[in-house]
């Protein structure tokens, strides 16, 4: 099975978690897309759709769907976005497609956070991948200087802009042994408009995709 496959199995599963009269915060990314394009199958359950990406909500309105803002909906019964990494206690690292800062506002307004990935984002620390950190393009050095002596290697994103017209740098050497903490630091930083640590706010459930068909795990 590759991973195009696993990536459309967990996308049909979060399926099953869109209730009657449903708010739903839809995020960005290849899981996500493959989720967008099943849920006419579920339209019918959908109150209201708010999106965490320009690209998300083009695709939405692509399929007949209007799309919300979060102002005016109010909090969300239900979000469901990917990851690029996972640990077992569903802290996340996101940001991989610059979609970070609204990612994590939807995750906030959430009542209940799922994510779906394929297995292999499943990993014992987090780190590996480079971690996203959306950053004001004035304060791009400033960050990476601070980034420099935390250890980890900033580079910065080129030629890509956030929805929200800032800057992405991607910082890896990181080992990210207490999530919560390192989330708070690396915030506190003046210029930084969010990093994509989610674990003072984690998912709630997250589905693996992987060959013997979906695993939920939740903390």
């Amino acid at each position: 099975m590759n991973a195009s496959d696993k990536k459309r199995n967990v996308a049909k599963a979060a399926l099953e978690f869109i209730e009657p009269g449903t708010a739903l915060g839809v995020g960005t990314g290849s899981t996500v897309n493959f989720l967008i394009d099943m849920l006419p199958e579920v339209r019918d359950k959908i109150d209201s759709v708010v999106s965490s990406s320009k690209a998300s909500t083009s695709l939405l309105e692509q399929l007949g769907f209007t799309v919300s803002t979060l102002n005016e909906i109010g909090d969300i019964d239900l979000y469901i976005d990917g990851a690029d990494e996972s640990n077992k206690r569903l802290q996340l690292i996101k940001g991989g497609g610059g979609a970070l800062t609204r990612e994590k506002v939807l995750a906030a307004a959430a009542r209940r956070f799922i994510c779906i990935a394929d297995d292999s984002k499943l990993v014992g620390m987090l780190g590996a991948f480079p971690l996203p950190i959306e950053v004001l393009p004035m304060a791009q050095e400033l960050v990476s200087r601070r980034m420099l002596k935390m250890r980890g290697n900033p580079v910065w994103r080129e030629g890509f802009v956030t929805d929200n017209g800032n800057h992405i740098l991607d910082v890896s050497g990181l080992q990210i042994s207490n999530p919560i903490e390192m989330e708070a630091r690396i915030n506190r930083i003046p210029g930084v408009v969010t990093v994509g640590i989610f674990a003072d706010r984690p998912a709630d459930i997250l589905l693996l995709g992987g060959e013997n068909g979906v695993r939920e795990m939740r903390v």
